[in-house]
């Protein structure tokens, strides 16, 4: 899953630079930079949105993105069967959290460079209900894995 994910922001961003989107090393304003970020996220949830769902392993789909503000979430929907969302809430969370946050700091750098918040919620594919969501900063990385 990793990998795919890791492909496919590496071709977006190439995706962005070729769109004049990139960050510029010159001298811009805050409003400036926040703008140009805002459209990066919006482009790179437009071109993944094209391509979903996908089953990403025997338990999980990613099925949405969505672009608001500098904040890319991307949604996944996850098989816990035979497990409750309780029993997965309280068992399942911190082991993913601690691997998805890390995945996330070392795949998304250019997002992170870009003050791009990078969200992963994950949701029962039988319900819709939100078991958890993971929202990593650039200021994450680099409090956790010295990742700027």
């Amino acid at each position: 899953m990793q990998n795919f994910i890791i492909f496919l922001l590496i071709s977006l961003f190439q995706i962005a630079q070729a769109q004049n989107l990139s960050i510029k090393n010159q001298d811009v304003s805050h409003e400036q930079l926040k703008k140009q970020n805002k459209q990066i996220a919006q482009l790179v949830a437009k071109e993944l949105s094209k391509d979903l769902p996908q089953k990403i392993d025997k338990y999980t789909s990613f099925t949405n993105i969505e672009a608001k503000d500098t904040n890319l979430i991307y949604t996944f929907e996850i098989n816990i069967a035979p497990k409750s969302e309780e029993e997965v809430k309280k068992t399942d969370r911190s082991r993913m959290e601690k691997s998805i946050t890390e995945g996330i700091c070392h795949s998304s750098k250019r997002f992170m460079d870009a003050q791009i918040t990078v969200s992963y919620k994950y949701i029962s594919s039988l319900t819709k209900t939100k078991l958890f969501q993971f929202d990593v900063s650039q200021k994450d990385c680099y409090e956790l894995y010295g990742v700027q």
